[in-house]
């Protein structure tokens, strides 16, 4: 199973970053044609939003454009939602790996979700973390 880091959903929606744009488009579109299933995160889509707010506070986005866009991100994979054990995983894995707070909690989430491979551009391509693979879409 996949999963997409917020990042990537963050340059599909950069009209500013035209080359990353593309890529993260090319991924998206191509996870939603590959029979392997794909979540997408309930931190990965609060994240989103809240980038996306941040936008609109900034006069990049308007809020139609926001919620516009929320509302199509989630309607393109299902929503995998965290238990409590995500927190306590993250701990374990925050200090055997060294992983930021945030890092280590999309680990856990994915982990307990039963996610293989994170697309991601913010943590070590090629890394594993127990049984999560990390994949840089924009090498």
């Amino acid at each position: 199973m996949n999963a997409v880091d917020t990042n990537v959903f963050v340059y599909f929606f950069d009209r500013e970053e035209p080359t990353k744009q593309t890529q993260a488009t090319e991924l998206l579109d191509g996870l939603v044609q590959r029979p392997t299933r794909t979540v997408l995160l309930w931190q990965v889509a609060a994240e989103l939003l809240s980038c996306l707010r941040r936008w609109e506070t900034t006069g990049k986005r308007s809020s139609a454009d926001v919620d516009s866009d929320i509302h199509d991100v989630l309607g393109i994979f299902p929503l995998a939602f965290p238990s409590k054990d995500v927190i306590l995983r993250a701990l374990d894995l925050h200090s055997r790996y060294s992983l930021s707070h945030w890092d280590s909690m999309v680990v856990a989430a994915c982990i307990e979700a039963g996610v293989d491979t994170l697309y991601s551009e913010d943590l070590d391509e090629g890394t594993s973390y127990d049984s999560l693979e990390i994949v840089n879409p924009f090498r």
